[in-house]
């Protein structure tokens, strides 16, 4: 595919990621550029992903899938169900073309999270990013979280009951939140904190978010059995999270 039929192919679709597929061609995301490069460098810039096996649940468009490979992962897998399936979003056909015109290829399967853990292996790496709130049920979601990962879980998420100190989400009915009906709960850091522990984290690292600051959570946890490179690759503003 020539650049003018990439973009013209570019144009067929809605894009939540913006994802450079070649030089000078960019998804029209709603997440711009910008907001994609500082969460990738929040999120993904401290690690080597060299040889780790990465699973993205949730990718959509795959910007995050595509970021991981591009850093060095040894495997990707994308996994999504809503966004892929729903007619509006068209979610596979953009995953599927903005692999083809990056030449990357990570291994895809239709996977909804509530399924987890699905039969998976453990994945050195798991990014569960702006999905938990989409859940009406999201406990069981974070418990098989622990199961599908071997080291360290990124997790980012809309958050409230920023004031409270208790662990606490807030429930949010119909399209209440920026009139989406998919969006059901704004947790807190200390009920993601003590989720996390229960799953099976040992260790829990937090950082308000790079663009929306408290508004959106940034969540590194680890399994006991994580390398110390790993565990210790997060600099500030990265904070150990306490649950005292």
């Amino acid at each position: 595919m020539d650049d003018e039929a990439l973009r013209a192919a570019i144009a067929r679709h809605f894009w939540f990621h913006s994802i450079e597929l070649r030089p000078g061609i960019v998804t029209p995301g709603l997440k711009t550029p910008e907001i994609m490069h500082a969460e990738e460098e929040a999120l993904l810039g401290s690690f080597d992903l060299s040889g780790l096996s990465v699973l993205d649940i949730g990718a959509w468009n795959g910007g995050f899938t595509l970021a991981a490979l591009r850093r060095g992962a040894g495997r990707v897998l994308a996994t999504d169900s809503f966004t892929w399936d729903a007619p509006h979003f068209r979610g596979r056909e953009t995953f599927d073309l903005a692999c083809a015109a990056s030449g990357l290829r990570p291994e895809a399967r239709h996977l909804d999270p509530t399924e987890l853990p699905a039969g998976l292996d453990p994945f050195d790496l798991v990014l569960f990013l702006g999905v938990f709130y989409h859940l009406r049920d999201p406990i069981p979601v974070v418990d098989a979280l622990g199961q599908v990962t071997r080291q360290v879980l990124l997790l980012e998420t809309h958050q409230d009951a920023l004031e409270e100190k208790r662990p606490a989400m807030i429930f949010y009915p119909g399209d209440e939140l920026v009139g989406d009906a998919t969006n059901w709960w704004g947790p807190n850091p200390p009920l993601i904190l003590h989720l996390l522990l229960q799953a099976g984290f040992d260790r829990v690292l937090y950082r308000p978010h790079p663009v929306f600051g408290r508004s959106r959570g940034l969540y590194a946890a680890f399994r006991p059995r994580a390398s110390p490179a790993l565990r210790e690759a997060l600099p500030a503003p990265w904070t150990e999270m306490s649950p005292a």
